[in-house]
């Protein structure tokens, strides 16, 4: 996963999506119906307290190379992903 920057997602395209605010048994759908949700373009800005390497897992496996992962902030207690729709 590599960080890249995005100049073609207009601000107002990006979502802000805070993990810590859901039960933990319902994150993950929340999450994927957040991404699916989203249109080519847009960018769920996606904030966490901790990396959610079996999540990023299952976004590649399930969306492909339809979703752009990019980290945006990658420290201990404070994790921010972008992850970005493209055409499927």
């Amino acid at each position: 996963m590599t960080s890249c920057a995005h100049s073609f997602v207009s601000p107002d395209a990006i979502y802000g999506f805070d993990a810590r605010g859901i039960a933990k048994r319902f994150r993950h759908a929340a999450i994927f119906g957040a991404l699916d949700a989203l249109t080519p373009g847009e960018t769920m800005r996606f904030a966490n307290d901790h990396d959610p390497i079996p999540l990023l897992q299952q976004i590649t496996s399930r969306f492909g190379q339809s979703v752009l992962v990019q980290y945006v902030q990658r420290e201990p207690g404070a994790v921010i992903i972008d992850f970005v729709r493209h055409q499927s």
